[in-house]
């Protein structure tokens, strides 16, 4: 397939990109470079079925040639890039998501889009199940990235009800591996690289509010298999094996060798209690669940970050302009 990636060059879309290469596939990257790093796919510039296109899809996405299947992954995901950015958020969340959305119906092309677990706000059941209508502050700050992502779901399968666009929405839970930014907030990559440095871990609330950690892999197997399907969704894609922020903390010292000391600071408004997916849905559509336990997930992912250079963010956003043309 020819396979348009948006949010390409971050996190979950580097890796994404990266199977679909191994695979196979022929791959059109596409990013702003607002916060992926084009290092994170400059190994796969050697393929001749890989390409980067630098685009602010928000303000349109063009594509030349034919396309079989888009995957939409452009957003900032982590608080401190959406906070900071609030209306950029919003606008790749309902423009972006349109304009990847006509892309998709131009070429008569399939769709997925990474939702979140987000759209379940605090949850008030547990665990949270895709018929789950969700609890969201729509006025509060994270409701920028919450109340984005909801709408893209609404376009989403208006498209597939008005325009029968092959649609699929996938929501993903806490994801976590090779290629997280040091420097993105989230409380994985915050531990690891506080630990590696001998820095106290920060924790913020009490540590007893849960979360479910799912290794990067494992998540794209499951973009695989939707990217695959027609299922339209939405179908829960995360690791349902539950644990307290204190216990990922303690788990992340040992794996370090660190006796790191603990700060805490106030929970930020609105921040959920609990989050855990029921997966069975996947699990009876595509017999996915997820492999990589998060011992060996933690391990994988601190060795990548121990052996990371001191980070450049000018130099890995920007990385060498020969490499991305500015459209494709």
């Amino acid at each position: 397939m020819r396979v348009v990636v948006t949010g390409g060059a971050g996190f979950i879309g580097s890796n994404l990109c990266e199977r679909l290469i191994e695979r196979g596939d022929e791959v059109v990257c596409v990013d702003d470079f607002s916060s992926g790093v084009l290092d994170n796919v400059r190994h796969l510039t050697e393929s001749p079925r890989f390409s980067i296109s630098r685009q602010d899809i928000s303000a349109g996405l063009t594509v030349d040639g034919h396309v079989d299947a888009v995957a939409h992954l452009a957003s900032p995901a982590s608080p401190p890039d959406y906070l900071r950015r609030p209306l950029e958020t919003l606008a790749v969340g309902s423009r972006g998501t349109e304009n990847a959305l006509e892309l998709a119906f131009r070429n008569g092309a399939r769709f997925i889009i990474s939702s979140t677990s987000e759209v379940y706000g605090d949850p008030l059941a547990h665990p949270q199940r895709e018929s789950d209508w969700g609890n969201v502050n729509p006025i509060g700050p994270r409701s920028v990235y919450d109340e984005a992502k909801r709408y893209a779901e609404a376009l989403t399968m208006a498209y597939r009800r008005t325009k029968g666009v092959n649609t699929g929405i996938v929501r993903v839970f806490n994801t976590y591996g090779v290629r997280m930014r040091a420097d993105d907030g989230r409380v994985v990559s915050n531990f690891i690289t506080q630990a590696l440095a001998g820095k106290a871990l920060s924790i913020y609330g009490s540590g007893e509010q849960t979360r479910s950690f799912c290794y990067v892999d494992d998540l794209v197997g499951g973009l695989l298999a939707m990217l695959g399907s027609d299922e339209p969704g939405p179908v829960n894609f995360g690791n349902p094996e539950e644990r307290t922020v204190t216990e990922l903390a303690d788990l992340v010292c040992r794996i370090v060798g660190s006796d790191a000391a603990v700060e805490y600071h106030a929970l930020p408004q609105d921040d959920p209690t609990r989050r855990c997916p029921d997966i069975s849905l996947a699990g009876r559509l595509f017999g996915w669940a997820p492999r990589v336990g998060i011992e060996e997930g933690l391990r994988r992912t601190t060795a990548w970050f121990a052996a990371q250079p001191e980070p450049d963010t000018a130099a890995q956003l920007c990385g060498d302009e020969s490499l991305v043309s500015a459209e494709v």
